[in-house]
């Protein structure tokens, strides 16, 4: 019977030391803290939620030692927002960094978007000093690319940027400009790509233009053959998103007066391809200048509320077109 509660109690000691032992290593790893990880908290959320989120993405090892630890030194008050922790932080850390409240910040940069649609979106979330460091910034990067442009316009990737503590606006930048050769790389394209007649930086140029005149997927893969048909034949896209890209208006109709401006950008005035892109670019536009339909398309216009383009060879096809949209409208 004693030789029983002896082996009892040797087995409870030694899973107390384990436990003990999981629970410092818990508390603080032995390794460093690892790659900076962003945690949404939204509101209403519970701090067993977060916790459950921080052992998701790797932050904690064992959501139980951090309740333990939450309930010795006591529970920070969370705020909704956006967190970049590292990875395999100590429990200390991570407290402090939930206590400190939102540390990071989201830019989201859509496809069409231009430079300075984006230096707007910054300016909602970072304060004036960092927005003008970024301009700054870009105008101070604009020639340091890989396709000796004179602009970033079309340069820079899509998606969602943390903006973090230590995010600076040359880091920012920096970012946006990697991102995008990656996502370049993805859909086939190198600098040094020619397709079609056309440069790797002709390709994006066309492809912003995609981008603007498509404005739905469903139809940027025949607007890209328009725009080579166009080219093909040696005179004018005329595009009206590059009219109003030079006036800085976007989603507004080009009036008689606008076609006139003689700017770089007035495809109706100058043929081929603008001397920059017009906005940042995303797959389907650059997959629709890449491998577009084969068409001998050469005009479309909006027939419809959804934003569906009819497309047309012919000028008296075209008009057809244009006399529906106007019968429905628009």
């Amino acid at each position: 019977m004693h030789r029983r509660r002896r082996l009892f109690l040797l087995v409870l000691l030694v899973a107390a030391v384990l436990f003990a032992g999981r629970l410092a290593w818990s508390i603080h790893p032995l390794s460093s803290p690892g790659t900076p990880t962003v945690i949404k908290v939204v509101s209403g959320e519970s701090l067993s939620e977060v916790a459950d989120d921080l052992a998701v993405h790797h932050v904690l090892s064992s959501t139980l030692s951090f309740k333990i630890d939450l309930a010795i030194f006591g529970a920070p008050i969370i705020r909704p927002g956006i967190y970049v922790v590292r990875q395999n932080s100590s429990h200390g850390a991570i407290r402090k960094a939930l206590s400190g409240g939102p540390n990071a910040n989201v830019l989201y940069v859509t496809p069409g978007m231009t430079i300075r649609q984006t230096a707007l979106q910054l300016a909602t979330i970072k304060d004036s000093a960092y927005t003008s460091a970024f301009k700054a910034v870009i105008r101070d990067e604009s020639a340091n690319n890989a396709f000796g442009a004179s602009s970033l316009e079309g340069l820079l990737g899509t998606g969602a940027y943390i903006v973090g503590p230590n995010e600076t606006p040359y880091l920012l930048v920096q970012h946006m400009k990697d991102r995008f050769i990656k996502q370049l790389r993805r859909a086939g394209v190198t600098p040094s790509t020619k397709l079609h007649g056309l440069s790797a930086y002709e390709l994006i140029t066309a492809a912003s233009i995609i981008e603007k005149e498509g404005f739905y997927e469903k139809n940027m893969p025949q607007v890209g053959r328009v725009i080579l048909n166009r080219l093909a034949r040696g005179g004018g896209l005329q595009m009206d998103a590059t009219i109003l890209y030079s006036l800085q208006k976007d989603g507004v109709k080009v009036t008689p007066s606008m076609l006139k401006i003689d700017t770089p950008y007035n495809t109706y005035l100058h043929p081929g391809l603008t001397p920059t892109p017009i906005c940042q670019v995303g797959a389907t536009a650059m997959h629709s200048i890449i491998d577009p339909p084969a068409g001998k398309w050469l005009y479309f216009v909006v027939v419809d509320q959804s934003g569906t383009e009819a497309f047309a060879v012919t000028y008296r096809e075209h008009l057809a077109n244009i006399e529906l949209a106007r019968s429905r409208g628009l």
